[in-house]
């Protein structure tokens, strides 16, 4: 039986500028046929972000090559490669006046790398056009290629990303091909290619864990040096994919925000409708701080 929702999940609808400032992105994004996670995922904040002129690019097409059982993208074989995608990104991005770019992707296990050179060349036309803006990529597993990871570590993201989604005992049920210890070992790589760039990852709950295993989870992000967590509410896209097992109170994401700053995130996101990329910027400039901080020289 399917729970109904809780009075905390309701999302207020945006109007008047806002509704006006939504449509003009919304606009922005087809005339230069560009994709957003924002929309293929369902994001229960994307008139929140759009109204206030943010958003997440997702390059690489809009067909996933993995099925994984919350996600709402489109899963199937592409069919072309985009080189001229990632100046139309930072075009738009330009457009926007943007001051932290979120750029992420669906997974393409069909390329040799991933995908990873057309992060890059993002990352670099973004840079070109937007000299001061923050840049933050949420990169799939490259299926445990490095090189492909160094790649992507090489064009200096101002934020690496990657989801662990899910405590280990449901990663396989909750994720297609990827695998929970490998997401930590590409997390620990990340900043072995690049100390300075802090590292983020999501995980998404109420899917059959217990509150002992999203503890074990922040401590296996800790274990490898990640930066900023953020945490929240699964929330059933369609009805071919996971049920929701248990609404968490907001309560219980004040606890577990408690939880991960006490084991020294610099940054944890955590409630209902948080998602990998919500206030992306705010987690940024945090975890940059405390990183700078911790390289400065200890007083003799």
């Amino acid at each position: 039986m399917t729970q109904r929702k809780p009075e905390w999940l309701k999302i207020n609808l945006v109007s008047g500028s806002e509704l006006a400032s939504f449509k003009e992105l919304k606009q922005t994004m087809r005339t230069k046929t560009l994709h957003t996670v924002c929309e293929e995922a369902k994001c229960p904040n994307i008139h929140e972000c759009w109204a206030s002129g943010t958003a997440t690019f997702m390059i690489l097409g809009d067909i996933c090559t993995r099925a994984c059982r919350f996600c709402a993208v489109k899963t199937g074989l592409p069919t072309e490669l985009d080189t001229a995608e990632p100046e139309r990104v930072a075009e738009a991005a330009e457009q926007m006046r943007l001051k932290h770019v979120v750029v992420t992707s669906v997974a393409r296990d069909d390329l040799a790398d991933g995908g990873a050179q057309i992060f890059a060349d993002t990352i670099r036309a973004i840079r070109r056009r937007l000299p001061f803006a923050s840049v933050e990529v949420l990169i799939p597993d490259f299926m445990g290629n490095w090189d492909a990871l160094k790649v992507v570590m090489d064009a200096k993201p101002d934020v690496l990303n990657h989801n662990i989604e899910a405590v280990r005992r449901m990663s396989d049920r909750v994720r297609a091909r990827a695998k929970y210890d490998r997401t930590l070992e590409l997390l620990k790589k990340a900043k072995e290619f690049q100390p300075s760039i802090p590292t983020k990852s999501s995980l998404m709950i109420g899917v059959g864990e217990t509150m002992e295993e999203i503890i074990e989870t922040m401590d296996d992000l800790r274990s490898v040096d990640v930066n900023i967590m953020t945490i929240g509410q699964y929330l059933q896209p369609t009805k071919k994919h996971l049920k929701v097992e248990k609404f968490y109170h907001p309560d219980e994401f004040a606890r577990l925000k408690d939880e991960g700053m006490n084991r020294g995130f610099s940054h944890v996101e955590s409630g209902p409708l948080v998602r990998s990329s919500y206030h992306a910027h705010e987690q940024a400039s945090a975890a940059k701080e405390t990183i700078a901080k911790e390289s400065m020289p200890k007083a003799q």
